[in-house]
């Protein structure tokens, strides 16, 4: 799934940092190791098999996309030097002498086969959807070096999302093994070290040539080494940055403010952070939405959102990472239902459940029972929120258990169903991006969602190319809210903190290409 931390999986979060960071008066200096801090493990490094943030940040370094997207998110060259299409069809013009990371030759076939791969439901790829729609055809002509790509289904931004399919070269798509604590890709760094659950680290190529848009070969203060460490506890993530020990950091906590005061450059980005997510596979409570809005009743969502991002959380307007992508305007205000414990009452009795004595029971006798699940990997308030949401559901009469999960836990937890409610956030930038994990029967629709009207929306917005479609876009967004399939309560301002280098970020992780050591 995709977004940082889903993407949980997406989930989970791909978040946006912007601009760069370093210091007033340094200078640029060739060589060195940039250090940057990754809040959980990036688990297996198949890009094909991910929509986790950490993991996406980490193939960033080892896989290149046919293009790129600038910070200000436009598209700009990458593997692919031009491209044309609409909402069937793409062509994309490789660049010349691009080579994989053993030095073979990349040809189109190669790029081919990734987009055929993801497209096929059976290699159960987690690309399927979000990049590629399935049943997607791609031809490669290795002579004239193109790859041109068909789609039995209307996508609106076809050509951007093809585009950013990370691209693995031919031994590791004949051998998926060796991708899981290895790589096999166009990008500007090789895997040198894996060690799990404690740091990655990675090599630069100095031969690379093809980075994004008018990149430069002779670009002076790239690091020779990028090292990724996992840092879980934020406190940690905090006192390494503060000592000059690593590069750059996401801290959501309170010592945020230690750094802001020691000068540290931070660059502020808002993103979707507070979602609420019920299961809502048959048998499952939130499979009613009279439950699902009982539930919601039961919260002030408002107060959730203080307490999940320590008072600094935004109204969020959209689904979407906002100022991102083509498709913007509110699909939310006014349709959550506002706290009502009143009416979390009636909505229950309407639903089968009665409140007695010992809590809320369905009419066979069975306690309105459930396990809520947060990404524990996302800051200490996390915890926090969903201990508040156990406390308001408990004082309506559920039995309510708590547990935190991974980011390498949360894709298994999700998908494998024994979870009543989550917090997930999602960060993606494209509003078809949205669409594998609101629609279809298993793979990222981890929910389990079913919800007609946005079916029908999405397939009107598809049909039309880039912008145009925004408006059903935003139909499809608010017959999800409608229906509670996801309640966005907040959006969180995340800094990401830098020191002894420059970069900037697009589509949510470090741009490798951009980072600049400082000395």
């Amino acid at each position: 799934m995709k977004t940082a931390s889903i993407t949980a999986a997406a989930t989970v979060l791909a978040l946006a940092l912007t601009a760069c960071g370093g210091g007033a008066g340094s200078t640029t200096v060739d060589g060195g190791a940039f250090t940057l801090v990754s809040a959980g493990d990036p688990g297996s490094l198949d890009p094909h098999f991910t929509a986790l943030s950490v993991t996406i940040q980490a193939d960033r370094f080892l896989y290149d996309t046919l293009v790129n997207i600038d910070p200000g998110g436009n598209m700009v060259a990458g593997l692919a030097e031009k491209w044309e299409g609409d909402t069937t069809t793409a062509k994309y013009t490789l660049r010349k002498g691009i080579t994989c990371s053993d030095g073979t030759p990349l040809t189109a076939s190669q790029v081919a086969d990734n987009i055929n791969f993801v497209s096929d439901p059976a290699n159960g790829s987690a690309s399927l959807g979000l990049y590629v729609m399935p049943g997607a055809t791609a031809t490669g002509d290795d002579a004239a070096g193109t790859v041109t790509v068909t789609s039995p289904t209307p996508d609106s931004f076809l050509v951007r999302d093809i585009g950013g399919l990370f691209i693995v070269c031919g031994k590791g798509m004949a051998d998926r093994g060796l991708l899981k604590q290895g790589a096999d890709g166009t990008g500007m760094f090789t895997l040198t070290e894996a060690v799990a659950g404690d740091h990655y680290t990675l090599t630069r190529r100095k031969d690379y040539a093809w980075g994004p848009g008018d990149w430069k070969t002779d670009t002076r203060g790239l690091p020779d080494t990028v090292v990724i460490r996992v840092v879980g506890n934020e406190i940690t993530a905090a006192n390494l940055l503060a000592s000059r020990q690593v590069n750059a950091a996401t801290v959501l906590g309170p010592d945020q403010q230690r750094l802001r005061g020691m000068g540290l450059t931070a660059h502020d980005i808002e993103s979707p952070f507070g979602e609420l997510w019920f299961n809502q596979r048959a048998g499952k409570p939130g499979a009613d939405v009279a439950v699902r809005r009982a539930l919601t009743q039961a919260l002030d969502l408002g107060q959730l959102g203080q307490v999940l991002t320590s008072g600094t959380g935004r109204a969020p307007k959209s689904l979407l990472a906002p100022g991102l992508g083509p498709c913007g305007g509110d699909t939310i205000s006014g349709l959550l239902p506002a706290s009502d414990l009143v009416a979390v009452k009636s909505a229950l009795d309407s639903a089968g459940w009665v409140a007695g004595p010992d809590g809320v029971r369905a009419k066979d006798g069975k306690p309105l029972a459930l396990t809520f699940y947060y990404p524990s990997t996302l800051g200490s308030t996390m915890q926090a929120a969903a201990e508040l949401v156990q406390q308001r559901w408990s004082a309506v009469g559920a039995q309510v258990t708590v547990k935190g999960m991974t980011d390498t836990e949360s894709m298994q937890v999700l998908t494998q169903g024994g979870w009543d409610a989550a917090f997930v956030p999602l960060g993606v930038f494209l509003p078809s991006q949205l669409v594998p994990f609101f629609s279809g029967s298993g793979g990222n629709n981890f929910a389990a969602v079913q919800n007609p009207a946005y079916d029908a929306a999405v397939q009107q917005a598809g049909a039309l190319a880039g912008a145009d479609g925004c408006g059903k876009w935003a139909e499809a967004e608010q017959a999800l809210v409608r229906e509670l399939n996801v309640v966005p309560f907040v959006n969180s301002v995340r800094p990401t903190f830098v020191q002894g280098a420059t970069l900037e970020t697009s589509q949510g992780s470090i741009t490798p290409s951009s980072i600049r050591m400082l000395g």
